[in-house]
């Protein structure tokens, strides 16, 4: 084993692994930080605005099936429709993520119509090796650890996200 191995494990056992975890990105400021994002799913692309103007355009991946609107847990597809950014996670496994909103109540509407459980955890993150073209998430759309640190530090709790077909 490795020294540095052995030095992870033993920082582990002593529940000092949090203290050396990074520190994210500091948020832009405030006249920077995006007031809307637009996901166009057929295009790949995420998009930034602020007061109406682009800011930004990301390629990104979706879910390993990417065509339709999620509509249970497991079918790998990434929602449709209007959400917001509702949460952070600074120690993603992949790098870092910002959480959308899904299910809203439409959402478990239908699914409990169905009997099927609607599923969560939709994030926008990183974890793309960069080149990488092929969709692989569980529905979550996926950046470049460089582009979700752009994308954490440009995007505020509570903004606005519109996923379209």
């Amino acid at each position: 084993m490795s020294a540095r191995i052995a030095w992870a494990f033993a920082l582990l056992a002593l529940g000092l692994a949090p203290a050396f975890a990074r520190t994210p990105p500091a948020m832009a400021a405030k006249a920077q930080q995006a007031d809307r994002i637009q996901v166009d799913k057929s295009e790949r692309r995420m998009r930034l605005y602020r007061d109406g103007k682009l800011i930004r355009t990301y390629s990104i991946l979706l879910g390993d099936a990417p065509a339709g609107h999620k509509r249970q847990q497991g079918d790998e597809r990434t929602p449709e429709g209007d959400y917001r950014i509702s949460g952070r996670n600074p120690n993603s496994r992949f790098h870092l993520s910002l959480r959308v909103s899904y299910p809203n109540a439409a959402d478990r509407k239908q699914a409990q119509a169905r009997g099927v459980d609607p599923g969560g955890d939709i994030m926008i993150h990183g974890g793309t090796p960069r080149g990488y073209t092929r969709d692989w998430t569980d529905g979550c759309i996926a950046l470049t650890d460089s582009q979700i640190e752009e994308v954490w530090s440009l995007v505020p709790t509570g903004t606005p996200i519109r996923i379209d077909p």
